[in-house]
């Protein structure tokens, strides 16, 4: 960025957060989520805003829901959706990246999800088994010979990334690359926070788009059976233009990681935390299912979402007008006590977790959510068996996002000497 529109980027954000921490200091709730030291823990402020009633209207702008009821409601109704309806715009925008069909509603969203559905299709995930195993199974050969590791650093961060590195077909030459250049953008989920960061961003992803133009390049010569072959020969039968192509690799490269790392990170936090479940876990890991459900209720990765109102509608009663912003807290929708029973309580054998809304809901519900269900399933198995007497070796540290609840660092001790 140029030094003068740097200045002004970073001119903006200030003011955008000296607004937002002062509707924190008076009292909104939604602004409070923002920042520290609300943001460490959510859960107490979302208890707050549920008791207040399921709709609340922040002084930043947005309207606000976060029962389990209205969430799901606003995530499946047609009467909104993830564009704004023309006319309207947010009064500020930070999105730094183009992530497919994430960001786009039908028809777009219709044509482009169908291209990458093959990759996650029931068949395909269920051969993915194998490779999963033997990739975690070589994580933990290597952190278990150490009596402490990092359980982000070592197995919770590298099994997704090699797994969505062979989904796409990207070379091991290219695998620390690749890591590298998914972690920075993996960062812009919540925009761009300086125009120092909105720079890495930019340049990483310009380095990601050079790496699947030269992939794509190599597949046109010699085709493999991988996603990045099958967009490609969409790319040239005229399906997709360029420009959709890398946003595709982009969503699958940030979609494949950040969910599952998370998942991972969150879930053996919550188990070692809730000692009980933990070794209930290890004396039998075919609880495993139920555990992968329930810590997606309990912690979910994912904690906010939004949808705009593409016409006037109601919600439960809520009258909600055109061109509104609605942002969900599925964090709190998942810890609605009127969807389910003690909902702080964290239980593995919660026999309605699979209720949660961790991965969305309606035409948006997560394509890759087979295959995140398919790691977590199996890397915590293999934690459970391998590792029966893990224990934390000192505070995991979190990372300062919103919406992505995540650690950057968890010190484990496998407690062998």
């Amino acid at each position: 960025m140029r030094m003068l529109d740097s200045l002004r980027f970073d001119a903006r954000l200030r003011a955008v957060n000296a607004l937002s921490w002062t509707s924190a200091q008076t009292g909104d709730h939604f602004s409070r989520l923002l920042h520290w030291p609300w943001r460490e823990n959510p859960y107490p402020t979302y208890a707050r805003l549920r008791a207040a009633g399921p709709f609340g209207a922040s002084r930043l702008g947005v309207r606000v829901t976060h029962t389990h009821a209205t969430v799901a409601r606003v995530l499946t109704d047609r009467a909104f959706g993830v564009e704004p309806p023309e006319g309207f715009a947010p009064r500020e925008q930070f999105d730094v990246i183009d992530l497919s069909f994430l960001q786009r509603d039908p028809p777009d969203h219709t044509r482009l999800r169908r291209m990458a559905r093959p990759a996650f299709a029931p068949r395909r995930v269920a051969g993915y088994r194998a490779e999963i195993e033997k990739i975690a199974a070589a994580l933990l050969d290597s952190a278990l010979r150490r009596r402490d590791f990092d359980l982000m650093r070592d197995y919770a961060q590298p099994l997704p990334i090699a797994v969505i590195s062979r989904l796409l077909g990207v070379s091991e030459a290219d695998n620390e690359a690749f890591v590298r250049i998914g972690t920075v953008i993996g960062t812009a989920l919540d925009g761009a926070r300086s125009a120092r960061q909105l720079g890495e961003i930019r340049e990483a992803n310009g380095e990601l788009d050079a790496m699947f133009a030269r992939m794509a390049a190599e597949r046109r010569v010699r085709p493999r059976e991988d996603v990045v072959s099958a967009l490609v020969a969409e790319h040239d039968g005229g399906g997709l233009s360029s420009a959709e192509l890398s946003a595709m690799c982009r969503l699958l490269l940030v979609a494949g990681f950040e969910t599952t790392v998370n998942l991972i990170g969150n879930g053996v936090m919550a188990l070692l935390r809730h000692r009980e479940q933990w070794e209930r876990l290890v004396a039998d890991p075919d609880l495993v299912d139920g555990a992968v459900e329930e810590i997606l209720r309990f912690d979910s990765p994912v904690q906010v979402t939004s949808r705009w109102v593409r016409e006037d509608t109601d919600v439960l009663g809520e009258p909600l007008r055109r061109g509104e912003q609605v942002v969900c807290l599925i964090g709190s929708a998942n810890r609605d006590p009127d969807r389910f029973a003690v909902p702080d309580r964290f239980d593995i054998t919660r026999a309605d977790a699979a209720d949660h809304l961790s991965f969305s809901s309606g035409v948006h519900y997560c394509l890759g959510a087979p295959l995140a269900r398919l790691e977590g399933r199996i890397a915590l198995r293999a934690l459970a068996e391998r590792a029966p007497g893990l224990r934390p070796a000192a505070m995991p540290t979190r990372r300062p996002t919103i919406s992505v609840r995540a650690l950057s660092a968890f010190p484990v001790t496998t407690g062998a000497r």
